[in-house]
């Protein structure tokens, strides 16, 4: 079982851990990443990839990661975002088992657009209710044993799991993220310092028509 950290104290501070792979979506990571990083006595992030050595990006741009996969260490969120290279992780054994271990030691576990793919895939979703990229929904939602896949939805929260829809939905998932762990004034700081304005509705998702769902 795991242990409920008492969020209520100003010394909790959050580490977040989020997953790099070949052909991850930019915004999936860097729009949650700059939100979180808006309040740096309340999260702290670290970039994980398969080794030290830059991981690109779908958009052709490399990270450096400052942390491999292993071992792995106890997150309080861990990340996945989705992009071209999510598909062919569904059936990447070694990496489905590196996401479950991580998992394991995580207190949430979160994704961005088809990164709820790769959940699904590693039975991280099972008995949960998530969302996922609208356009690739029906793919999607053919994976995972006994998901209630939510087809009109920009996020979803079912207890320590959050997903989102495509891309940008992430950073609205992230700011209702923040404000469920550290109150309305850090998710305003959050959304300001980006000046952003989130959608706040969960339900609210003109994309489910646009592809007819």
């Amino acid at each position: 079982m795991k242990t409920q950290r008492c969020y209520s104290c100003p010394m909790a501070r959050r580490s977040v851990s989020i997953l790099l792979f070949d052909g991850f979506e930019l915004l999936d990571v860097f729009g949650p990443a700059e939100l979180l990083s808006a309040l740096p006595d309340d999260f702290a992030l670290s970039f994980l990839g398969p080794s030290r050595a830059p991981v690109a990006s779908a958009q052709g741009v490399s990270v450096n990661p400052d942390r491999t996969y292993e071992p792995a260490a106890a997150s309080d969120i861990l990340l996945l975002p989705g992009g071209a290279g999510t598909r062919p992780l569904v059936s990447d054994e070694k990496f489905l088992d590196i996401l479950r271990e991580h998992a394991s030691r995580a207190g949430i576990v979160a994704s961005v657009c088809t990164g709820s793919l790769v959940l699904a895939a590693a039975g991280l979703l099972d008995g949960y209710r998530a969302t996922s990229n609208k356009s690739l929904f029906s793919f999607v939602s053919q994976h995972g044993q006994n998901v209630t896949w939510e087809p009109r939805a920009r996020w979803v929260e079912d207890r320590d799991r959050w997903t989102s829809s495509g891309v940008a939905a992430g950073m609205d998932m992230t700011i209702a993220l923040i404000r469920s762990l550290c109150g309305d004034a850090a998710a305003k700081t959050a959304a300001d310092d980006s000046e952003i304005e989130p959608q706040l509705d969960p339900s609210h998702d003109p994309f489910a028509d646009l592809y007819g769902l």
